[in-house]
């Protein structure tokens, strides 16, 4: 664990059946302050998993945290999409979550017009249990 020194943010997302009730959020590692946490009424697990991580980005660019310079998370997927600045979700745009399409599409914009330093790496949940910023519902 000596690896997590350098840690600065843990981002995690849940959702209450796939898709459905939907949130994210980040918690900051030293003091376990929730750094920011956002709801939607219909989405997936990894579109939370990818926007946690893109919130946590724009978030500390925009803050100017140069001391801040990892993000964890748990999700393959979600790294993946950030990686490839798309998120690849099959979940069909409906009345009901457009607003939360239109933040992907906003994410996805920030990706491709911005440049981030902050390295964002796997938490290796086998190793050292639930990401801290994991809501408990496993």
């Amino acid at each position: 664990m000596s690896e997590l020194k350098k840690v600065d943010i843990f981002t995690d997302g849940a959702c209450s059946g796939n898709p459905g009730p939907m949130e994210y959020q980040g918690v900051r590692t030293y003091d376990k302050e929730r750094m920011f946490h956002v709801k939607f009424e219909l989405g997936t697990n990894n579109i939370g998993e990818f926007l946690a991580i893109v919130h946590g980005l724009a978030l500390l660019k925009q803050k100017g945290e140069s001391n801040i310079n990892l993000i964890y998370s748990d999700s393959v997927n979600g790294m993946s999409w950030v990686r490839q600045g798309k998120c690849k979700t099959k979940l069909v745009q409906t009345a009901k979550n457009a607003q939360l399409f239109d933040l992907i599409r906003r994410a996805e914009k920030w990706l491709e017009n911005n440049h981030y330093t902050t390295e964002v790496r796997k938490w290796k949940t086998e190793e050292w249990g639930e990401i801290p910023a994991d809501f408990g519902r496993k």
